[in-house]
């Protein structure tokens, strides 16, 4: 068999010649194979025939598998021959020609290295957008949570309007001036209670020593 790929012959037909020529081989093989049965048993019946035969069924299976091997080893000379011309004149595209769809490399020539440079640039471009893909998901989860956010800051806003609202219906005046006066107010209560607390503490100690 011919070791040349025929990679151009391939993209053509369809299929590699050596494919081809290996299926035409196969298939004269199976049916010499298949003749020798046929003449073999043809010849088994006609002795049946002949009263007093001295020529047994295992001499005519060594006599068949000899003819076999004959016909095969000139069935393979025969085939090789065959095969080098099928694969030079029927199966074989010539050098000047070009097929249909290659016409474009005809019109628009270039080089191994202009070809490795156009390979570079698209590894490049294919490298850009799988990390714009990836940059696109990170902003839309960032949105996703700034619309989070959002939604809570909105109900907070809404809180400090509601709060703001009442105290003006009770005559409290601004309501981040009535805020003020209660953060410190909350936080006079916070020392009152602490003074409280370590006075407590003293009056424990102390009745614990009397």
């Amino acid at each position: 068999m011919s070791v040349d790929p025929m990679t151009y012959e391939a993209q053509f037909f369809g299929f590699t010649p050596q494919t081809c020529m290996l299926r035409v081989y196969t298939a004269f093989q199976d049916y010499l194979f298949e003749m020798m049965l046929v003449v073999e048993g043809v010849m088994l019946k006609k002795l049946d025939g002949i009263p007093d035969c001295k020529i047994s069924p295992s001499k005519i299976r060594k006599c068949t598998e000899k003819f076999l091997l004959f016909m095969k080893e000139h069935f393979d000379k025969l085939f090789s021959k065959m095969e080098e011309v099928l694969l030079q004149l029927v199966l074989n595209i010539p050098k000047n020609v070009l097929l249909p769809e290659d016409k474009v490399q005809e019109q628009y020539p270039y080089s191994e290295e202009e070809f490795q440079a156009l390979q570079d640039e698209l590894q490049q471009l294919q490298q850009q957008c799988r990390a714009e893909a990836v940059l696109e998901q990170e902003l839309l989860a960032e949105l996703e949570e700034q619309k989070v956010v959002k939604a809570e800051l909105e109900k907070i806003l809404q809180c400090f309007d509601g709060l703001e609202n009442i105290c003006r219906e009770h005559g409290a005046g601004n309501f981040k001036e009535s805020f003020a006066l209660l953060a410190q107010s909350s936080k006079k209560l916070q020392d009152v209670l602490k003074e409280v607390e370590e006075k407590s503490k003293k009056m424990n100690q102390h009745e614990q020593l009397m």
